[in-house]
């Protein structure tokens, strides 16, 4: 764990607006703003990008050249669509022109992972599903779910595409809106370049064990990626990693470690009035005490407190490895 890498959206270092604060919680910034202050997070070694860049017309060299001179990498590519004309869906959209649409905006982001050397497309279709009863026709639409996705991964077999799910938000109902759902779907696309973003925020918001939900995914072969970062379990609030289910994330994380899976540690936060930088750099060494704490990890003596479902003492265990660690941050 001494070697693990962390990385965070870019849209952390972007400026917010809600229905309340119609004029921003900040000043404008655009992707090469949000990129320099990237680069003033220590141990911050990759961002995922929106497609289009936002902010401005730029080119990939130039966004390239800002990633250069503050040493960030690329993981990811996540095309926008989730915006004004996907309100009715992208893959599910009832018009064929606007599926049509979401295919070709995939497809040039499908360019952009590999001017970049990212890892994955990141598929976000947060329009695609329902909002009331008898609104659509439930196999068509989950139908076109996994025709969108499948056709892309066909098309390009040379890239990942990674689905991020979520129980809802911006709609009341998403397709792909658990990891059993999203599961079940891949598998019946059957390709293997297509898997699961998993992000923990929205795992605890729909219920689920995110430790559980990243062993049913890494038990399919299908967890890709993963993003952190904290809410009330009602809203995808997107706080900071740790500040509310430090305990829940530590299991998450044990659950990888055990695996073996070795990918990036991902914020996906939005700082709507703290500093950007200072609350990136804050989770991020909220997560590496957690690494720390996984090296501690009696792990003989919690497997054996598993194999007798010994909550008190299996929670003893964790508890005295991760917030050991955690005493010891500066």
């Amino acid at each position: 764990m001494t070697n693990q890498r962390f990385g965070a959206g870019i849209w952390h270092f972007a400026t917010y607006l809600d229905r309340y604060a119609t004029d921003g919680y900040g000043i404008p910034r655009n992707i090469i703003e949000a990129i320099d202050l990237a680069g003033q997070v220590k141990d911050l070694s990759v961002v995922d990008l929106n497609w289009p860049y936002f902010g401005g017309e730029f080119s990939d060299a130039q966004i390239k050249e800002a990633l250069d001179r503050n040493k960030l990498g690329v993981i990811g590519i996540t095309p926008e669509i989730y915006t004004r004309d996907f309100v009715k869906g992208a893959f599910t959209n009832p018009d064929a022109g606007i599926r049509r649409k979401a295919h070709e905006l995939i497809t040039s982001a499908c360019d952009v992972v590999r001017f970049h050397g990212a890892d994955y497309v990141k598929l976000w279709p947060g329009q695609d599903g329902w909002d009331y009863p008898f609104q659509v026709d439930y196999s068509t639409q989950w139908q076109r779910s996994l025709d969108g996705v499948g056709q892309l991964a066909s098309e390009n077999p040379d890239l990942k595409f990674v689905i991020e799910y979520k129980p809802r938000e911006p709609r009341v109902r998403m397709s792909f809106g658990s990891v059993a759902r999203t599961i079940l779907g891949i598998e019946k696309i059957g390709l293997p370049n297509v898997g699961i973003l998993l992000d923990f925020g929205h795992a605890i918001m729909g219920g689920e064990s995110a430790a559980d939900s990243a062993q049913l995914a890494i038990d399919h072969g299908r967890l890709f990626g993963m993003d952190v970062n904290d809410n009330y379990r009602s809203w995808d609030d997107d706080l900071v990693a740790g500040s509310l289910h430090p305990l829940e994330l530590f299991e998450f994380f044990y659950v990888l470690k055990k695996n073996k899976w070795e990918g990036v540690w991902q914020l996906d936060q939005f700082p709507f009035r703290e500093d950007s930088v200072a609350t990136a750099t804050h989770a991020i060494d909220f997560l590496k005490a957690a690494a720390k704490g996984l090296d501690r990890l009696d792990i003989d003596a919690l497997q054996e407190a598993q194999s007798r479902h010994d909550a008190i003492g299996a929670m003893k265990i964790a508890q005295k490895a991760l917030f050991g660690a955690l005493g010891e941050q500066d």
